[in-house]
């Protein structure tokens, strides 16, 4: 048998079985689910899915507990027992929904389990950023002193669209108004919601681009969002302006993005996810110091990760236990699949 970890809390003691992607959870997560007679294996983070599939088929898993790396039809396939699929998170773009759904197999969502840890990664980007916190460092430790001549920006006043008003866009509206910022919000969705809480909505995206400080992208990928942000976006948007995505890579045009910071089309920008992941070596992103660039943990704290295992674990035991999902948590077919 592929090799797995088992935690030992009910080994032998049921035939309920599932796999993580990934090397760990939190451990309340597995006591919870040992607890539920059910037994937790793990999958290294990105192991080629067909290496995934074959330990999920070996094991005969129940349910399949996803952190990192593509859920692909294979792996769905690969177990006669599967009945559900919970995420690690919010994002499911890395999971072929439409192969779950053909299935009967629920992907359901750990929703609102990061979205302050989100949030606070957005923020710190942005303030980064503006006050150039990086060139600086680095500016003083090669020697030099630029105090006569640097003038830094401000935050109070400045505006920034959001695109996106679930529970991480609303964390991070939220923190903005704190510093002293204008919030545009743009979410056909939940623009009621926006409207509800202060914030002023926005009708058309394009127009919004044009007025703000900062961009901060908080929507899922799907087929509509797939480069959204795109070369012509970026160039209706201020020169001084900073863009930031804690969301999901592909978002933006990476090729795009990469040529406007090179021009100065825009001021900076931070991304926090890829289109690919973990991104090449050799990526024309690199070079440019206007980015500051993390490896997609915005919502990875200790806090978030306990939520977002408990959240799937429990996601993992209902459905198991013969409970029908979580119907706010479930991921719709129409959703990008991988």
């Amino acid at each position: 048998m592929t090799e797995a970890v088992v935690d030992a809390g009910a080994a032998g003691l049921t035939r309920r079985r599932i796999l993580v992607t990934h090397h760990k959870i939190a451990e309340k997560a597995i006591s919870l689910l040992n607890e539920h007679g059910i037994d937790v294996f793990f999958s290294p983070p990105y192991d080629p899915s067909e290496v995934v599939a074959k330990r999920a088929a070996e094991l005969e898993i129940d349910g399949l507990m996803v952190r990192q790396g593509r859920i692909t039809e294979e792996v769905i396939a690969a177990s006669p027992n599967l009945r559900i699929i919970a995420k690690h998170g919010v994002g499911v773009d890395n999971i072929d929904i439409a192969a779950a759904a053909a299935r009967n197999i629920p992907v359901l969502r750990a929703m609102g389990s990061n979205a302050r840890a989100v949030a606070e990664h957005t923020i710190a980007m942005m303030l980064a950023l503006v006050k150039q916190l990086l060139p600086l460092d680095r500016s003083v430790k090669r020697g030099e002193w630029l105090k006569p001549t640097f003038t830094g920006r401000d935050f109070l006043s400045a505006t920034i669209g959001l695109i996106g008003y679930g529970a991480i866009g609303r964390e991070t509206a939220r923190m903005a108004e704190a510093l002293g910022m204008e919030v545009v919000v743009y979410d056909p969705l939940s623009s009621q919601a926006a409207s509800d809480d202060g914030f002023t909505v926005a009708d058309d995206l394009d127009a919004m681009l044009s007025g703000v400080d900062f961009l901060s992208i908080h929507c899922p990928l799907t087929s509509q969002t797939r480069d959204l942000i795109d070369t012509r976006r970026l160039q209706l948007m201020k020169p001084s302006a900073i863009v930031v995505n804690t969301a999901r890579g592909g978002i933006i045009n990476e090729a795009a993005l990469a040529t406007a910071l090179a021009s100065g089309r825009i001021a900076g920008a931070g991304l926090d996810s890829f289109a690919v992941e973990p991104p090449a070596k050799d990526c024309e992103l690199w070079s440019l110091n206007t980015l500051i660039a993390t490896p997609h943990i915005a919502g990875v704290t200790y806090g978030s990760a306990d939520n977002m295992a408990l959240i799937a674990a429990n996601h993992i035991i209902s459905v198991l236990d013969g409970h029908p999902p979580d119907e706010r948590s479930l991921a719709r077919p129409d959703q990008l699949s991988s």
